[in-house]
């Protein structure tokens, strides 16, 4: 059934989507029964494989997937309530019985890859949900910036090319991240959409989760390992989650991207890795494994 709704899914209009979810979750609010929260948040960073890990992760028996892949709760719908966030996943119940079938600890998630870049999701997660487990993965930020950039033009967001809309980004996003500290129910939809080399400084953005949740709760992964060896990063997030081990067998790239990326200007390309490598070096500092991906020269 999972495969044929991944198939079915890129024919239905995301509008219809959207309208079929708001709908259950309507039902969901309406019925009586306790709801679990999610055990694990795969937080981010965007365009870095997160949906491919949603749905590896909704694949295991143990593992009961939410209503969808991202919420926002933490980010941009926590205006909503927590009961509005309980009825995007399974009651506590069906867990429960999971949890006695396969005779260990079952779970839920999310995966709300804004979660790592929104200034104010890991102290609301920390205040909510102190026990989970924190999932990030961190691609090259000079082909991420890219990815996010073509993500936002075929969503219409983006009519800038990608040098025009880098060199842009800091006037885009002067003050947003001040208005949405300031205020948390502003969406600040410039400072999520427009943040191509912003988010790819990814020390910044880690130490407000590890301030907050101990280094045994957060694994860190390179995207690159997933797309490489999907199955060695499935071994290593399965134990990390303490679930019994489960062969998917078919590893398939769930990201929403039509095609290969277009090559990127050479003059672009080495002033993103001059930009990133004195961020990718404190990230490796930081970790004390090797996140330096390029640098200049």
């Amino acid at each position: 059934m999972g495969r044929l709704a991944d198939a079915v899914k890129p024919a239905v209009p995301r509008r219809v989507r959207a309208s079929i979810v708001r709908s259950r979750l309507r039902t969901r609010q309406r019925l009586p029964g306790g709801r679990a929260l999610p055990g694990v948040l795969v937080i981010g960073a965007q365009r870095c494989g997160t949906s491919s890990l949603y749905k590896y992760l909704g694949r295991h028996p143990a593992v009961l997937a939410p209503l969808r892949k991202e919420t926002e709760y933490l980010s941009r719908f926590h205006v909503q309530g927590i009961e509005w966030y309980r009825a995007q996943f399974p009651t506590q119940a069906r867990l429960d019985w999971v949890s006695w079938r396969r005779r260990c600890q079952a779970l839920t998630f999310e995966a709300t890859p804004d979660y790592l870049w929104h200034p104010l999701a890991a102290e609301r997660a920390a205040q909510l949900l102190p026990g989970a487990r924190i999932v990030v993965l961190l691609r090259d930020p000079v082909e991420r910036a890219l990815s996010h950039h073509q993500h936002m033009t075929r969503l219409g967001f983006e009519t800038l090319p990608f040098e025009a809309a880098l060199d842009a980004e800091e006037g885009r996003l002067a003050g947003e991240r001040e208005r949405i500290l300031a205020d948390g129910a502003y969406p600040g939809r410039s400072y999520l959409r427009f943040s191509y080399a912003s988010r790819g400084r990814y020390l910044e953005q880690l130490l407000a989760w590890t301030d907050r949740y101990p280094s045994e709760r957060l694994l860190v992964l390179r995207s690159e390992d997933l797309y490489a060896d999907p199955a060695a990063t499935w071994v290593q997030l399965v134990e990390f989650l303490g679930l019994p081990p489960w062969d998917l067998r078919r590893f398939r790239n769930h990201s929403r991207s039509p095609g290969p990326s277009p090559p990127m200007a050479a003059g672009t390309r080495r002033r993103l890795e001059a930009y990133f490598a004195p961020h990718n070096e404190r990230l490796s500092a930081h970790l004390g494994r090797d996140f330096a991906w390029a640098g200049p020269g």
